[in-house]
């Protein structure tokens, strides 16, 4: 079977072709960072235009790489949600519109499904059951999966997600967009002890995530010791935050892993290209003798090939197709 998938969750324009859910013929994405960096974040009004202005020309480059025709495909599929609106009608519209022409079916795909399914790509001997993180500037997330496709939320950010806290600091900065990478660049040789960062706790005892409260403290960091973009403190300053952005998803992390004793671990999302995370993640299931599957760079942002193979595994499980105009987009 062979599927035409379409991501415009937020600001990358993606289609990809695939033959097989780790059958992937063609990958393409377009991004967005340029458009957005002079605001140092998303703006869901650019975003939008600019999925409208990008998608034919990233279907028909999808198509031309794998050597296809939109005719010649089995069954269509695209992100649902959760993302900007805006962008995901964007790529609702077009899916609606290709299913409704040929006369196909359509697929609906979960983004943060689709981003924990990215793993399987590359892997597909993953055991279950798997605990889940998706950490990315939109989302902060943890799923336990008892078998394939059934997906059991545990924890998800209370305010900030990861990126986003990353995002906003780089943003004061004044370092540049997406902060991820820039901060994880300059932070390589920093001293991540100088500046001390305390977890924050939750009065429930919940699993959930919250990174408001290390913005708020690296805000006051800055102020106190006079961090700025050309002072000698910056990279201790930039290791110290990312360090503690790492030691609170590592911490929820272990919580989990005490609780419900997974076979297997999964990291994935665009946070999850950061080196030390990886790293740190990696380390954690070696030495709790648990698989560990985290996708390539290239796989961990954005990108339609995970959306089709998470529909090509739905679609082999036996999961019924929507209706080519019932498809509708949610943001949350």
């Amino acid at each position: 079977m062979r599927l035409l998938a379409i991501e415009t969750s937020c600001d990358e324009t993606s289609a990809a072709v695939l033959a097989g859910p780790a059958e992937v013929l063609s990958n393409v994405v377009l991004s967005q960072d340029a458009i957005h960096a002079p605001y140092g974040g998303v703006v869901p009004e650019l975003a939008s235009r600019q999925h409208l202005k990008s998608i034919d020309l990233v279907v028909g480059e999808s198509l031309n790489l794998a050597g296809v025709r939109a005719a010649d495909m089995d069954a269509f599929a695209v992100t649902q949600g959760p993302g900007l609106v805006g962008s995901l009608v964007v790529g609702i519209s077009f899916a609606k519109g290709l299913a409704y022409y040929f006369k196909k079916p359509l697929v609906g795909v979960d983004h943060l499904q689709a981003h924990i399914q990215a793993a399987f790509i590359e892997q597909a001997d993953v055991p279950y059951p798997i605990l889940a993180i998706v950490v990315s500037g939109g989302h902060t997330s943890a799923f336990l999966l008892k078998e394939p496709l059934r997906y059991e939320l545990l924890a998800r950010t209370r305010d900030d997600a990861a990126g986003e806290a990353l995002d906003k600091i780089s943003k004061f900065l004044g370092l540049g967009y997406p902060g991820g990478p820039i901060i994880e660049k300059l932070a390589k040789d920093g001293n991540p002890k100088r500046f001390p960062f305390a977890l924050p706790k939750m009065t429930d005892r919940s699993l959930d995530f919250s990174f408001s409260g290390f913005k708020t403290a690296a805000l006051r960091i800055i102020r106190e010791e006079g961090i700025s973009r050309e002072g000698a403190a910056l990279a201790d300053f930039l290791a110290s935050f990312e360090e503690a952005v790492i030691r609170s998803v590592m911490k929820k992390v272990e919580r989990m892993t005490e609780t419900f004793e997974p076979r297997a671990l999964i990291l994935s999302g665009g946070v999850a290209r950061n080196k030390r995370l990886r790293a740190r993640f990696e380390g954690f299931a070696a030495e709790n003798r648990l698989k560990a599957a985290i996708p390539s760079p290239k796989l961990c942002t954005d990108n339609a090939a995970m959306v089709g193979s998470l529909a090509l595994a739905k679609l082999k499980a036996g999961a019924d197709a929507f209706a080519s105009l019932d498809l509708n987009a949610y943001p949350r």
